[in-house]
């Protein structure tokens, strides 16, 4: 056990910690089921306080890496071979087909839309009537990448984001971009646009179901799919969200034979952890994962933007083919949105939506 917290780092201690201890989890240095070293252990030996380890500890927690058994302590439930035994003795929880549609939007506080939308149109005057570029305006791609880069984990160039007008008009790109020959696993049951996109694009889809987990693992290892389009974090309606073991295992099946994950990771960012969710993208050791998100659920379905982030192999491919489609979002939205990013407006109101929930779990355990 040899960690280490860099005090230049501006990521704070907990985060440095946990990072560490998880690598070693999925490296196997703490298997399946075995105890990790206490609190107090952990703080000495690397010199930090108790705090700092228990926070730590409970993100692994949050995660589904370990999990804490009473008077006992902390053991590892993270399987990296999970996937290859029957699920079948899990039942998927009961699934409530009721409830918000699944673009309602948290409140985004209007008076700071429109200030912003002021500031645009005063500011920009009338640029904002120019042709955006194809792929989505420099401005607002950038700001999407310093985003991704410092609150998601995803590092990627300017030249992988892809601008669009919501995920429906996203998940046609993505048919015209892998190709109409192949064959598309989804969630089932799953968002239903996406099903409805798939069969209006006429190609060939499985619907692989959901257990406790995520897809089934029998389903998804006898699936003659070569893309997995998931939503890992609570997909709807279900709920259900992919535990650690799970989001590794998909990863494997998309280790080999020419296959890619579409991780649709819709509304993550109001996630109650006290850390934003890890993705798919940012932990793919072989770069085949396309992310996609909106802004209808942060700041308004109205608004009607989304975004991929292509992997780099793929970058060339999308320009040969889809290069020529202009952006569908006007350039003045475009902006807007660019601007409450980089200015913090953003993250400011996902934060403080993130800190409320906390408090209503709290109040209401």
């Amino acid at each position: 056990m040899k960690y280490i917290i860099q005090e230049n780092d501006q990521t704070p201690a907990y985060i440095q910690l946990y990072r560490q201890v998880r690598d070693d989890i999925v490296e196997g240095i703490y298997p399946y089921n075995s105890k990790l070293p206490s609190k107090r252990m952990i703080a000495d030996e690397v010199g930090v306080s108790t705090i700092t380890v228990e926070h730590a500890y409970a993100l692994l927690c949050d995660e589904g890496y370990i999990e804490a058994k009473e008077r006992s302590g902390y053991f590892v439930i993270f399987r990296s071979d999970d996937g290859f035994a029957s699920c079948s003795k899990y039942e998927a929880p009961h699934i409530t087909l009721g409830g918000h549609h699944p673009e309602a939007s948290a409140e985004f506080p209007f008076s700071v839309l429109t200030k912003t939308m002021r500031k645009v149109m005063t500011d920009l005057g009338e640029s904002i009537l120019d042709r955006s570029p194809n792929s989505g305006c420099t401005e607002l791609r950038e700001s999407i990448r310093q985003y991704l880069a410092r609150s998601r984990g995803i590092f990627a160039d300017t030249d992988q984001i892809i601008i669009g007008s919501g995920s429906e008009y996203l998940y046609t790109l993505i048919v015209e971009l892998l190709g109409r020959d192949r064959i598309y696993g989804i969630e089932s049951p799953s968002y239903k646009k996406i099903e409805q996109v798939y069969r209006a694009a006429d190609v060939t889809y499985e619907s692989l179901p959901l257990g406790h987990d995520g897809i089934e693992s029998n389903s998804l290892w006898e699936s003659n799919a070569d893309i997995l389009h998931i939503t890992p974090y609570r997909s709807f309606p279900s709920g259900i969200t992919a535990t650690a073991s799970k989001r590794h295992e998909y990863l494997r099946w998309a280790s080999t034979d020419n296959r890619y994950i579409v991780e649709d990771d819709f509304e993550s960012e109001f996630s109650i952890s006290k850390k934003p969710e890890e993705t798919l993208f940012g932990s793919s050791p072989n770069a085949n994962v396309i992310y996609m998100n909106t802004f209808s659920k942060t700041l308004s379905p109205a608004l009607r933007v989304g975004y991929m982030v292509l992997p780099k192999s793929l970058v060339s491919d999308f320009e040969k083919k889809l290069g020529f489609y202009s952006c569908t979002v006007p350039t003045y939205i475009q902006f807007v949105l660019a601007q409450l990013i980089s200015n913090g407006d953003f993250e400011r109101h996902i934060n403080r939506v993130r800190r409320n929930k906390r408090k209503e779990m709290q109040k209401n355990p």
